[in-house]
């Protein structure tokens, strides 16, 4: 069974526009599928097929002849080499959207494609299902806590008990668990630890020990929600603190992890300046940690910032499924104030709280008055109440399900 995915209209259109188009993001998350779908009379092929592969290598030109636009060519990073044939091709054509790409591993691939095909790619990251796909709610717009945004969300968003919200973020947002829910959750999380370590891991030379990997993929999801600190992760994990960061940035760059920077004004020489870390799937996550059901993950010591790293992860895919990349910020100074998440649009800062509760209340709020008061638009506090309300001038309390 196919749920649609929202990131289809944004293919479609940036297809009018550009010749190539790359959808990038982590293992199993759908690319090829939703390129499919968008347009099945298209053709397709797989660099994971070796024969496929060792042609793509040996032979581009040969290759691009037998396999002619328009195509699906599934996992570029095997072949980076055919990016240069591709471009050549498509300075041979006028038409739109000859090539629509996929690649699971940035670190491998994005180096040249930019390069390579600038100004002839069109460039999205797909995540797994987003809490709107899960529930095939219309809402389309990217988040941001404006009147007419919460408007729309209260007509078209569901409410989620607590229990029913703690099996989406256990379960995870990969399609296929969440499609087929016979698979068994312990399995298919360990099947997908083994892909990613033997297909995307193993041949870097950076990774030369896979168990001590492992290790620290754990330690990093232990982490999420928290500021960043390399000494801590270097130490607990063994290795030295420019190992932790190489192999963080290999988690970052096949779409493991996502760096929320820390908003920062020159003015402001207080303002903590190391990012907050998340994990992008929250069934990963607390896999990696060792909750084995919704219950004990909702109880333990996780909990709340497994709620934070879900409603991130969440704003995030609002705007990557519309082909953009959010202005997001978190703010911490070193008066230990602290404002979950910042969004900036066209100048003017939204501030956000992120509450595991049911029942918000105004001293949440204390830390928004850190920001200049020119730059506030409307803030909220997204949460576990029933519906939405106003806390207070410009600032409203958001059901999660609204984002």
């Amino acid at each position: 069974m196919y749920k649609h995915r929202q990131i289809e209209s944004t293919i479609k259109d940036i297809t009018k526009s550009f010749k190539v188009v790359l959808v990038t993001g982590a293992r199993q998350v759908g690319k090829s599928t939703v390129l499919k779908k968008c347009d099945e009379n298209r053709g397709y092929v797989t660099l994971d097929d070796l024969d496929n592969r060792e042609l793509a290598i040996n032979d581009p030109k040969l290759f691009l002849q037998r396999y002619a636009p328009p195509i699906i060519i599934d996992e570029i990073q095997y072949a980076p080499n055919l990016l240069s044939y591709i471009k050549i091709a498509v300075d041979n054509s006028q038409e739109k959207g000859d090539y629509w790409l996929t690649g699971s591993q940035q670190f491998s691939m994005m180096k040249n494609v930019s390069e390579t095909l600038a100004g002839r790619i069109g460039i999205l990251n797909l995540s797994g299902f987003s809490l709107r796909e899960l529930d095939d709610n219309k809402i389309a717009d990217v988040f941001l806590p404006t009147n007419d945004y919460i408007k729309n969300a209260r007509q078209k968003a569901k409410n989620y008990t607590l229990n029913e919200l703690y099996e989406i973020i256990w379960r995870g947002s990969y399609p296929e668990i969440n499609v087929n829910k016979t698979i068994p959750w312990n399995i298919f999380y360990n099947s997908y630890l083994q892909t990613y370590i033997e297909r995307d891991i193993r041949n870097l030379e950076s990774i030369a020990n896979e168990m001590q990997f492992l290790k620290f993929i754990r330690v990093i999801a232990s982490r999420t929600g928290q500021i960043l600190n390399y000494s801590d992760i270097a130490s607990e994990v063994g290795i030295s603190q420019p190992t932790a960061k190489s192999w963080l940035s290999v988690l970052i760059s096949s779409n493991i992890v996502y760096l929320l920077q820390p908003y920062y004004n020159n003015l402001n020489k207080r303002l903590v300046k190391t990012p907050k870390l998340y994990f992008m799937d929250t069934g990963l996550c607390s896999y990696l940690t060792g909750w084995t059901s919704p219950d004990t993950l909702e109880r333990g010591a996780m909990s709340g910032n497994m709620f934070e790293t879900f409603v991130v992860t969440e704003i995030i895919k609002s705007y990557r499924n519309n082909g953009i990349e959010p202005n997001i910020y978190y703010y911490r100074d070193k008066d230990k104030k602290e404002i979950d998440i910042i969004i900036e649009d066209n100048g003017l800062l939204y501030p956000i709280e992120i509450k595991k509760t049911a029942s918000p209340d105004k001293n949440m709020i204390k830390n928004f008055s850190v920001l200049p008061e020119n730059k506030i638009s409307r803030g909220a506090i997204i949460c576990m109440a029933d519906t939405d309300l106003p806390l207070k001038e410009n600032i409203n309390v958001i059901p999660v399900g609204y984002i």
